[in-house]
């Protein structure tokens, strides 16, 4: 009778087939398997990648914060009060503008600290601009007059290269104007700029095409002609601020000022031409002022200037505004 086990086959062979014939755990793994496989690790890779970049995102946010903190400290600690004699200096450079260094903002800020220092014997406006915005020098003057007087302090503006238009707006709330024989003074007087290309449009066939909501509020638009009406309205508003810088000019300066027709009339004059005008009270640099003058010829400046973390904190807040403005629109979008 046959066994049924080795079906024929003797004892000896059948076991050599069983032992040549691989089991299951020993069996090599399919293409599916060893793809799953794969599919897994690299799930686990970009997982562990994506958790580095979340830990390094958060990292860099915690060291950006600290950064402006330290910043804030350092710029605070370093406009302490002085309490022994000195004399304040204020930096008054380029453009006045509200987006410039020289805005009424910074300039006022640092006004208020110079004048409130019991050290402080007196504050030096320290002038090299060209002029500015109109709007920013008058908030300057009136707050500079303001705190000479609840203070009980002197001012003095000290001019370098030039203190023209809205800069010499500024200069006169000083009780005295010095000057470097070849400083730039005066241009006491107000302007409007723009461009017409009517005419360039014309020869090249091209049409405007604006749109408005009341018949004067394109009268600036550079595309779009110029009415008589509309060129009066905008000299008598022109007319008008004159009149309040010579207004201001007249006030600050007083009887020293030797009016002549050519006074307000937009020229300047040399440092030395604006003393003899009564524009300017006499030749001297910041040195002789804080020695001669003040008496005090330790200078300290207190001009706030926008630290690196004020101006990463404002482009940071202009790109997250612009960011959410267009999400707004996109979402707001008409479709």
């Amino acid at each position: 009778m046959n066994d049924p086990v080795n079906d024929g086959l003797e004892p000896s062979t059948a076991a050599s087939v069983s032992k040549n014939q691989p089991t299951p755990e020993q069996a090599p793994p399919s293409w599916e398997r060893a793809t799953l496989e794969k599919l897994a690790f690299a799930s686990l890779h970009e997982q562990r990648l994506a958790r580095r970049w979340r830990t390094f995102v958060r990292l860099a946010w915690l060291l950006f914060f600290a950064t402006l903190v330290w910043l804030a400290v350092s710029e605070g600690m370093s406009t302490q009060n002085v309490t022994t004699p000195h004399t304040a200096v204020i930096e008054i450079q380029g453009e006045i503008a509200s987006d410039a260094e020289a805005s009424a903002e910074l300039i006022i800020d640092s006004a208020r600290t110079a004048f409130e220092d019991v050290g402080a014997q007196a504050v030096v406006l320290l002038i090299n601009s060209p002029g500015g915005s109109p709007v920013q020098a008058g908030i300057i003057n009136d707050e500079i007059k303001r705190l000479k007087v609840l203070h009980n302090k002197p001012v003095y503006a000290v001019v370098e290269e030039s203190a023209a238009s809205a800069a010499y707006y500024i200069a006169v709330s000083a009780d005295k104007i010095f000057v470097d024989k070849a400083s730039i003074v005066g241009s006491i007087g107000v302007l409007m700029d723009g461009f017409g290309f009517t005419g360039l449009m014309d020869k090249l066939g091209v049409e405007r095409r604006l749109m408005t909501a009341g018949e004067n509020k394109g009268f600036l638009d550079p595309f779009s002609p110029q009415t008589e009406t509309q060129r009066q309205f905008a000299q008598a508003m022109l007319n008008q601020i004159h009149q309040q810088f010579i207004a201001v000019v007249k006030e600050g300066r007083g009887e020293r000022l030797k009016e002549t027709p050519d006074t307000f009339s937009g020229l300047f004059w040399s440092g030395q031409q604006a003393v003899e005008m009564g524009l300017a009270d006499q030749l001297g640099s910041l040195d002789f002022v804080a020695r001669e003058v003040v008496k005090a010829e330790d200078i300290i400046d207190y001009t706030r200037r926008e630290n690196v973390a004020e101006r990463l904190v404002k482009r940071f807040g202009a790109a997250m505004g612009a960011g959410a403005i267009q999400a707004f629109r996109a979402s707001t979008a008409i479709r």
